[in-house]
């Protein structure tokens, strides 16, 4: 019997690339649902090449365009997540949560009662809703993998080992584009010159991210909520050939770390095929790099931003929704170089610690309805500052 599937975000590159794999073995998966907000066009090649008959696409302009489009063809076309229960009457197997931004949230929070398996690659799910993920993951007794490098292979790695054997995680960062960079020409850094990440081929928001270190931030607070560990025992290392995705040192004296190629695929191919052991043509082992991992601890003083995670309380609170938002909204204006690099990490700094941000911290979240409010009202918030 074919594995059906849902694919939350197929037009993404974590959603194409899961595509890719799904197309060598067709025999193996039937796809149910592909879903998108503008890419439209690509989203009904998709829907036409794997014979999909469910397709959502949420922005209202696309989904007026599809409409016009697939007029005569047998494709159902939704412009929202209201209709699931009917999309998929029953079960599937397996959901890929591919959908960037907190955007992402409400979709994949509302489909995890129609999976037995979802493999999560929104990052902002799990940093802002993951108490409400987790409530409803455990209700619904469906199954979860994380698909983050880092924490796929924190995942992969732990077993059977229980959290409380744990002395230690590392999670490791390439550093971006200025690890080698000395800190006096920070001031210097052009746009197109943070756009270009040594290793990993990204989208531009994340390749940011990257180049300022917040996506390691926020990947600790991942690594936070999804293994229930305390912040002070997760510590993040340099290792500018992406090589080591993480390290876990346990209390008996073991330590283990997991290596593989710079490439999205490895953990997407192996959250799909998860337990089968099925053969993925990769690369060899690269002992040139594994002679020279130079792991290193963090420069603080370059890469500020990590700094954040000391005020967090080790409980989920909203202010992670904040500090998503906050990012956002700098990153973009940095994207339309309207603030330049030195201004982003400084401003993302400043603005988080102001205190009518910094007080819900005190304030866990109770419901989606609420994470969305806030996004919004920090949004107002910070169009009244006028950056």
């Amino acid at each position: 019997m074919k594995k059906k599937i849902v694919v939350l975000g197929s037009t993404s590159s974590i959603g194409k690339s899961l595509l890719n794999i799904i197309k060598k073995d067709k025999k193996k998966f039937k796809i149910e649902l592909l879903t998108a907000n503008t890419n439209y066009k690509d989203l009904i090649n998709q829907a036409k090449k794997f014979d999909v008959k469910n397709i959502v696409i949420t922005d209202p302009n696309s989904f007026m365009k599809t409409k016009i489009i697939c007029k005569n063809k047998k494709i159902n076309i939704y412009q929202n997540f209201e209709s699931l229960k009917k999309i998929l009457p029953k079960k599937v197997d397996y959901v890929m949560s591919a959908i960037s931004g907190i955007g992402g949230l409400l979709p994949t929070y509302k489909i995890i009662n129609r999976t037995k398996l979802i493999a999560i690659a929104n990052k902002e799910a799990i940093v802002c809703g993951w108490p409400l993920i987790k409530k409803e993951l455990k209700k619904n007794k469906t199954k979860f993998i994380p698909v983050d490098s880092e924490h796929f292979s924190i995942f992969s790695l732990l077993n059977d080992d229980k959290k409380n054997d744990i002395e230690r995680i590392y999670i490791t960062a390439s550093g971006g584009p200025f690890i080698n960079l000395p800190k006096s020409q920070f001031n210097k850094i052009k746009l197109n010159e943070a756009l270009k990440h040594p290793n990993w081929t990204m989208g531009k928001k994340i390749t940011i991210d990257s180049a300022t270190l917040m996506n390691k931030v926020f990947e600790v607070i991942e690594a936070k909520n999804i293994f229930n560990i305390s912040y002070d025992k997760i510590s993040i290392l340099t290792h500018p050939k992406s090589y080591v995705h993480t390290i876990i040192k346990f209390k008996n004296g073991l330590s283990k770390f997991l290596i593989h190629e710079p490439d999205m695929m490895i953990p997407i191919y192996n959250s799909i095929y998860i337990k089968e052991n099925k053969n993925l043509d990769s690369s060899p082992l690269n002992f040139k790099i594994l002679n020279d991992l130079n792991l290193k601890k963090i420069e603080k003083n370059k890469f500020p931003l990590v700094g954040l995670l000391n005020g967090l309380p080790q409980y989920s609170s909203l202010f992670e929704t904040v500090l998503i938002t906050v990012n956002d909204y700098l990153v973009y204006k940095f994207l339309d170089r309207k603030i330049n690099f030195q201004e982003l990490t400084k401003l993302i700094n400043q603005i988080s610690n102001l205190k009518e941000f910094q007080k819900f911290k005190k304030i866990k979240p109770r419901n989606i309805k609420q994470i969305y409010n806030l996004r919004d009202y920090v949004h107002l918030k910070l169009n009244t500052l006028g950056i």
